[in-house]
C-alpha cells in the first residue's frame, strides 16, 4: 500500500511573510525554525533570504532573544539542565557565543533546587529492589534530563 505524500502548498512572497511574522508574534521563532516553515511554502531562494532578513530588521526574529527564552522556558517548565538545554540549543544551529550567554543566566542555586524537587517527586513513583537500584534509576533520569553526574550526585546526598 503506497503512502499518500500530501503536496506542498505553494504561496506567495506576501502570504509567507504575513504568515511568518504572524507567528513569530505569537511565540518566539528561531532562523532554523523560520526556514523549515519556508521549505513547506517552497518559496524561491532569493525571496527566502529576503523574507528572512526582512523578519531580522523588523525584530520578529532575534536569536539571542530566541536563545533567553528557550531557555527560560525549558529550564522553568520542562526541567531540563544545562546539558540537554545546550544540545537542543545546538541542533538549532545557533551559534555558540548566544547559547553560552543564555546558560550563563542559570542560578545553580536555582538548578540544584529544582533538581532536588524533581529527583523528589521521581522517586515517589521509582521502584527497584535495593537503596542501590533505586538511586542508579534516579540518576539515570536525571542525567536524561540533561544534569550533569556531580549536579545529582550532589541533589541525592
Amino acid at each position: 500500500m503506497e503512502k499518500s505524500v500530501k503536496p506542498r502548498k505553494t504561496i506567495t512572497y506576501e502570504q509567507a511573510l504575513h504568515r511568518l511574522a504572524a507567528q513569530c508574534s505569537r511565540k518566539e521563532l528561531c532562523v532554523s525554525d523560520i526556514r523549515k516553515k519556508m521549505d513547506v511554502y517552497e518559496l524561491p531562494a532569493a525571496d527566502r533570504n529576503k523574507l528572512l532578513a526582512h523578519l531580522q530588521k523588523e525584530k520578529f526574529v532575534d536569536e539571542a532573544r530566541f536563545c533567553a527564552a528557550f531557555v527560560h522556558d525549558k529550564s522553568l517548565y520542562s526541567h531540563w539542565g544545562l546539558h540537554k538545554i545546550r544540545y537542543e540549543l545546538k541542533k538549532k544551529q545557533l551559534p555558540d557565543h548566544l547559547i553560552r550567554e543564555a546558560l550563563s543566566h542559570l542560578n545553580p542555586d536555582d538548578t540544584l533546587r529544582q533538581l532536588r524537587q524533581l529527583l523528589a517527586a521521581k522517586r515517589k513513583t521509582v521502584q527497584g529492589k535495593s537503596d542501590y537500584e533505586i538511586r542508579l534509576k534516579l540518576m539515570r533520569y536525571a542525567c536524561g534530563k540533561g544534569f550533569s553526574l556531580e549536579e545529582v550526585e550532589k541533589a541525592l546526598d
